[in-house]
């Protein structure tokens, strides 16, 4: 039965994950080989739920054959399929540029698989409960994995992760410890049928109301939503590289998505309409979210800070996108989810490159490198532009539909928000385009002798490298993850009939209620 890649999914990277620590009595090189062979194994499965979700609609599992709503159920569907396939083709992207970036220990690999097994359980899981364990699992491994460095500054980062990290998780679990005490009830479906039934009786609404804040506010942290976000800058910028670009991918991308899948399944769109303050509230969570990102990442003078940042805002466009809860504005949010992994990672990616090949860091550091890095600044660009939304690409058709939604809606806040951060974007963007390529030549810092490298430019690498965090060297195949994901960044610019196909099941059901 084809439903059984669902619990794959989740089993596949986490029996992996103990793989090279076994055989590390052997060997101390073998956790890379089986990370690569789980991910090959997560792609093919998310490939084939992908299929089977868009031409045949829903699937559930129900684990250990217990029906819902005592049982556990796996759910792949419009919304959950996406995020899925995001979750594998990142892995297995992240996993060709940490080759020859590292870090290499097993131990390592063990974490990384670990975290993917997690990530995929939040993305499917149909139970409260379950999502606050895959939520527990993912985050243990994502703190191990900023510390991976050894260095003081991510021990410190991962620390400040793993104290908000809890905070966040342990605010989740009170929440659906009301939502339990009310109801009897863990299924996210069961659920939604129940707290309907309460929330609109005289005074009901505010044990549910209290439920939806606590997981609300917890999940927002997780997201690093403002002023949540405090953890995200420093684990950023202090994690190694390659760790950078997976959990920038990943981490808040899938935490977001659980807070959509909570909103949207869970509460639905009654609860809105019966209690505005929730939605409100969450809108004005959301709003200030995307201008502050948006200004803080504008003054940032360090390159992964900046993205950092940029974070902040543009997971608070998708959470506003499903605080909207209209057709528009959910499909925009989904879009936006898929695209700012891909866009982001492949964005920290190229960052990772230029430190390592030229130890630019500060958005001065990067003066006349696009003359020196030709194939990865030019990716770099077409990255930031779809970043700041411009067409054709992913960024500008998951802003098209949640601005789309703000003004069906007559929401005239959340639409002008959304053009003044799409601004703000413009305006970083452009500063290291500016530096890239129209610096004054006299600013750039004077290349080492060296050979040609990869992608054509001059190779200005010292022997003694300093900042630990930066790749041990360059290869073809971290060059090729940017490029490719420039190109399928601007490519699903054009996907909007399959997004509208995939979605189209599930917003019906959400909106038909």
């Amino acid at each position: 039965m084809t439903d059984i890649v669902l619990p794959l999914l989740i089993a596949v990277p986490i029996v992996a994950a103990v793989a090279p620590l076994l055989l590390s009595l052997w060997s101390t090189e073998t956790g890379w080989p089986v990370a690569t062979v789980a991910a090959l194994i997560e792609t093919g499965l998310a490939a084939v739920l992908l299929r089977s979700v868009y031409l045949d609609g829903r699937l559930v599992h129900e684990v250990g054959g217990y029906p819902a709503p005592y049982g556990i159920e796996l759910v792949g569907d419009g919304l959950s399929a996406p995020i899925v396939a995001l979750v594998a083709v990142v892995s297995l992207g992240v996993l060709a540029f940490a080759r020859s970036a590292g870090p290499r220990r097993n131990s390592f690999y063990s974490a990384y698989l670990l975290c993917v097994g997690g990530l995929m359980g939040i993305s499917i899981t149909g139970d409260l409960f379950n999502m606050f364990v895959f939520l527990e699992i993912t985050g243990i491994a994502t703190y191990a994995l900023v510390a991976a460095d050894r260095s003081g500054e991510s021990a410190i980062a991962a620390l400040k992760y793993l104290l908000l990290g809890t905070t966040g998780a342990s605010l989740f679990l009170i929440g659906v410890g009301y939502a339990l005490i009310s109801t009897g009830t863990l299924n996210m479906v069961d659920l939604s049928v129940r707290l309907a039934e309460i929330y609109t009786t005289p005074g009901g609404s505010r044990v549910v109301l209290a439920s939806f804040g606590f997981i609300a506010v917890g999940l927002g942290l997780k997201a690093a939503i403002f002023p949540l976000h405090t953890w995200q800058p420093d684990a950023y910028t202090y994690a190694p590289d390659t760790v950078t670009v997976f959990i920038a991918a990943l981490a808040s991308t899938v935490y977001a998505y659980a807070l959509g899948r909570v909103v949207l399944t869970v509460f639905t769109v009654d609860f809105f309409d019966a209690v505005p303050l929730a939605q409100d509230g969450l809108l004005a969570l959301a709003t200030v979210s995307i201008l502050a990102g948006s200004a803080l990442a504008a003054v940032q003078s360090e390159v992964k800070r900046m993205f950092a940042y940029s974070s902040v805002a543009q997971f608070g466009l998708v959470v506003a996108a499903f605080a909207l809860a209209t057709p528009d504005s959910v499909l925009g949010g989904v879009i936006h989810l898929v695209g700012h992994g891909l866009m982001k990672g492949g964005l920290f990616a190229a960052a990772a490159i230029l430190a390592a090949r030229h130890g630019a860091r500060t958005v001065d550091d990067y003066a006349r490198l696009g003359y020196r890095s030709p194939v990865v600044a030019a990716a770099l660009g077409v990255l930031g532009f779809a970043l700041v939304g411009v067409p054709p690409s992913i960024g500008f058709l998951g802003k098209w539909y949640v601005a789309l939604g703000a003004v069906r809606a007559e929401a005239w806040p959340v639409a002008v928000v959304v053009f003044l951060s799409t601004l703000f974007t413009l305006v970083y963007v452009a500063r290291l385009l500016e530096r890239l390529y129209f610096a004054d030549p006299g600013t750039a810092a004077t290349p080492a002798p060296g050979e040609a490298v990869t992608d054509g430019g001059d190779e200005d690498e010292t022997a003694d490298r300093v900042d630990s965090r930066v790749p041990d060297s360059v290869s073809v195949g971290m060059v090729a993850v940017v490029v490719l994901t420039a190109l399928v960044v601007v490519a699903l610019g054009f996907a909007t009939s399959g997004f509208e196909t995939l979605l189209d099941p599930v917003l019906t059901e959400v909106f038909s209620q």
